[in-house]
């Protein structure tokens, strides 16, 4: 065996992680990741703001959250965690976890009941990256 560098990242990228689901099935039991979207559209249909997340051994995490800038404020990323919570806890998930930076998000994840359980100061330099997670 050796160790190489690689130009296509896509095959590594799927062999390893068909290898660390194999492993970690092995261990913890077969995991199902399922992944879900919630959208925020306009009038035109045109999206504004959605979450992406999956579900994985009774956890939900929060991927992705973006909303445009005109929708801040308005109380529809509220809406959209609401929903993503709802989409969890259907599916069985009995906690909820998000990775956010200081610029981002930590005070509105902490305003619905997030608590931070990590952070990587001085990431990206003069911000720090915050995990944060509740109880659904």
């Amino acid at each position: 065996m050796r160790v190489t560098d690689e130009k296509a990242v896509g095959p590594t990228a799927r062999a390893v992680v068909a290898g660390l689901n194999a492993y970690n099935n092995s261990k913890a039991g077969k995991s199902a990741w399922k992944r879900f979207a919630v959208s925020l559209r306009d009038d035109d249909k045109a999206i504004k703001g959605g979450i992406v997340a999956y579900t994985m051994w009774n956890w939900c995490f929060i991927e992705l959250l973006w909303l445009d800038e005109a929708a801040r404020g308005t109380g529809l990323g509220t809406e959209l965690m609401a929903r993503a919570e709802a989409i969890a806890a259907k599916r069985g998930a009995r906690q909820i976890y998000v990775d956010t930076f200081s610029f981002q998000g930590d005070g509105f994840y902490q305003k619905l009941g997030y608590s931070v359980f990590g952070v990587l100061d001085d990431f990206p330099p003069g911000h720090r990256r915050l995990w944060l997670k509740k109880d659904l």
